[in-house]
């Protein structure tokens, strides 16, 4: 498998606990939870299955403990657009729509971690499963927030729209049936925190 030009100098510099898990994450990534062994994450990370099973007791543990760096990413867009926007509800929820746009290339090469993983955990008492049902909680939570603070008179509604076109268009892209998604999504976004204007 091909790696990234600076990854095996970056990787050797990281603490143990991070390289297993930055091996993880290329790994689930590119080839999915269920292909991929513990003894290629070791392979991978330069170390042994005994390290990984010193630092994570299962592999079901480190797939979860990947899953929440992950959810951790994308409650961090949350936070900074709130930080960027402060009293800006509507802006906030443009800059979260933003935030996925502008990642939507990277999803149509590797697709969306959550979207993939769900697809490998049918088992929702899954340790995973369940930090990625807690992980979309908490967003549609926030998003609410928004979307109560910026006045819209049926925040629930808007909610479920913006989620049904954010998430929507994240499967679009990995599946590759609709083109400038990033462009559309900015546009029906818009288009649900203008509906209500004036």
């Amino acid at each position: 498998m091909a790696t990234t030009a600076g990854r095996p100098s970056r990787v050797a510099k990281l603490p143990p606990r991070e390289r297993i898990l930055d091996a993880a994450e290329e790994l689930f990534q590119s080839e999915g939870i269920r292909r991929v062994g513990v003894q290629a994450i070791a392979e991978q990370a330069e170390t042994t299955k005994m390290a990984i099973y010193r630092h994570f007791e299962t592999k079901d543990a480190l797939v979860a403990e990947w899953l929440r760096i992950v959810a951790a990413e994308y409650q961090a867009a949350f936070d900074r657009v709130e930080a960027e926007h402060p009293d800006r509800p509507r802006e906030q929820i443009l800059g979260l729509a933003r935030f996925i746009a502008e990642g939507l290339p990277a999803i149509s090469h590797r697709g969306c971690p959550f979207i993939n993983s769900l697809a490998e955990l049918p088992d929702r008492s899954h340790p995973a499963r369940q930090v990625i049902e807690q992980h979309k909680a908490l967003q549609a939570r926030r998003l609410l927030g928004m979307c109560t603070a910026a006045g819209l008179p049926d925040p629930e509604q808007a909610t479920a729209e913006i989620t049904f076109v954010l998430e929507g268009a994240q499967v679009s892209t990995q599946n590759g049936s609709i083109d400038r998604a990033g462009d559309r999504v900015m546009r029906i976004v818009e288009g649900i925190v203008d509906r209500y204007d004036g």
